[in-house]
């Protein structure tokens, strides 16, 4: 998956309101993107087997799948751990947020948000990619004990294991193991990242990541919450 600054990024729009669905394409387009759309779960995955976007926005409700865009995120993140995933969608339930970000989505959105703040959104998960992936970081190995962190690859390992993240997951790894029993708040999280997340997605993304290396090993207790102020690292 390429993050070239020259070619054009690709965005995948899963939406079943055709009026919707062109607002959201012109309004990214107009901002320089290259967008690609699409009306049911079925079509955007047939073309996402072929070739993966760089970034994919997506409904849940799609057609006659009132979860299609769950189930569509779940195979997604089985073709790419790191694929930027936003749900935008018109279910602003606190259940259907921490279900998306469950199931690996980086960000959730209802569509009441304007198109100027859809697109920094979408501009600030690029950013963060082009972050971990400046000149300065290529060449960056994070090792804290069992941990191993190859920010050029975005590949994270627990005693050699692969640990597959989202790219929230792989920051949030990434930006407390840098800097070990360093108590880091859920600004600084959102500050170090380039991104805007409310309390309860940050909670959701750090248990999940846990739930991903206490598979690999029952004892995994790195990342530690300090009760009121955020999340450290420990060795």
């Amino acid at each position: 998956m390429g993050y070239d600054s020259v070619v054009k990024k690709l965005i995948a729009i899963v939406e079943d309101e055709p009026a919707l669905r062109e607002n959201y394409a012109a309004a990214l387009a107009r901002t320089g993107y290259s967008v690609k759309t699409y009306g049911n779960r079925q079509t955007a995955m047939q073309a996402f087997l072929s070739h993966l976007p760089d970034l994919a926005i997506i409904d849940i409700s799609l057609e006659d799948e009132a979860e299609g865009g769950f189930d569509l995120c779940r195979d997604l993140r089985a073709l790419s751990a790191e694929l930027p995933i936003i749900f935008l969608t018109a279910r602003d339930s606190e259940l259907d947020a921490v279900c998306g970000l469950r199931l690996g989505a980086d960000d959730f959105l209802t569509k009441d948000v304007s198109l100027p703040h859809l697109a920094a959104r979408v501009a600030a998960l690029f950013r963060r990619i082009d972050a971990l992936r400046r000149p300065g970081n290529a060449a960056d190995i994070v090792r804290r004990g069992a941990l191993s962190i190859d920010v050029e690859k975005m590949q994270t390992t627990w005693n050699g294991t692969p640990v597959t993240l989202s790219l929230t997951e792989f920051w949030i790894v990434h930006a407390l193991a840098r800097n070990p029993g360093h108590v880091k708040n859920r600004q600084q999280l959102m500050d170090a990242a380039n991104v805007v997340l409310d309390d309860n997605t940050i909670t959701s993304h750090v248990k999940r990541m846990r739930r991903k290396f206490q598979q690999i090993d029952a004892a995994f207790d790195a990342i530690q919450t300090v009760y009121g102020m955020g999340y450290r690292w420990v060795e």
